[in-house]
């Protein structure tokens, strides 16, 4: 949160990472906890601690989230900025302001699938905002940032390795059934994060070969403010001469680039590529 220097953006983005661990908080609250089935977070793994330690399921998951930041900071550094701590904090103080509110909330569904699918589909919803702002919710994905760096594992993995770890945990207190659907809410609740994760940060790579090339790269340049790589090809047919403009875009710019491109040159050979990493290493 600290890169805003503007006090009313400050307000603001406050405001949205805290709408959204409510909806996260509410999603563990109202759907999670009676179904008692452990769908990959801290708070499902709270869940089942509870039966063992004399705690509300805020307390263990406030003590869980900061033992996790405090490793997460002496292993992964800078990584974690103000808004994992701000949304780490905030979601156990919303679940203590749940247990409050309502304490003797049971199922709202009386089915403990339908509890179980109601808080994939509401978790999803404050999840997606928290990724779309550059936050998490903490918990789990420090672990799973642990694992990245650590264990050079890819960070979706992690997070369902670990999810799994949670789910599993659920055998040791309840039964079959409960376990079973904390595998399976794991599993569906990881492809839904991907969805929103990874969908989100895609980002084309688009290779353009044009007679137009320099207005292209005027356009590029000025109208997307996007950067641009330039490689001469030589067509191995007739041995001609050509230059490949290579640009990588995201959902808006790759939609304003095609219409430019068929409006200005509708016979341009185009390529593209999903891409869903980049990294620039810079020189020691």
């Amino acid at each position: 949160m600290n890169q805003h220097h503007n006090p009313l953006s400050l307000i603001k983005e406050t405001a949205v990472l805290t709408i959204a661990v409510a909806i996260i908080a509410a999603a563990v609250y109202f759907f999670l906890l009676p179904s008692h089935a452990s769908v990959s977070s801290i708070s499902g793994l709270g869940i089942v601690l509870s039966n063992f330690v004399p705690l509300s399921l805020s307390a263990i998951t406030m003590i869980l989230n900061v033992l996790l930041l405090i490793i997460g900071f002496f292993t992964c550094g800078k990584e974690f900025g103000a808004k994992t701590v701000y949304t780490s904090i905030m979601l156990p103080v919303f679940l203590a302001c749940f247990e409050t509110l309502f304490p003797e909330t049971g199922s709202l569904t009386d089915s403990q699938e339908l509890d179980v699918l109601c808080y994939i589909l509401v978790v999803s919803i404050g999840l997606s905002i928290l990724f779309n702002r550059n936050a998490s919710s903490g918990g789990l994905d420090i672990v799973a940032k642990i694992m990245n760096k650590y264990l050079h594992m890819d960070l979706g993995r992690a997070m369902s390795l670990s999810g799994m770890c949670v789910a599993l945990s659920a055998a040791l207190v309840y039964d079959k059934k409960t376990v079973v659907l904390s595998i399976l809410g794991t599993y569906f609740n990881g492809i839904i994060l991907d969805h929103f994760i990874f969908n989100h940060n895609v980002k084309r790579r688009v290779c353009i070969i044009t007679k137009k090339e320099e207005e292209l790269r005027q356009f590029i340049i000025n109208e997307l403010h996007s950067g641009a790589t330039i490689y001469e090809a030589i067509g191995a047919y007739n041995m001609e001469k050509h230059y490949e403009i290579i640009t990588i875009v995201d959902k808006s710019e790759y939609q304003k680039l095609m219409n430019y491109i068929s409006r200005e040159d509708p016979l341009a050979f185009i390529t593209i590529y999903n891409v869903s990493d980049m990294r620039y290493q810079p020189k020691r």
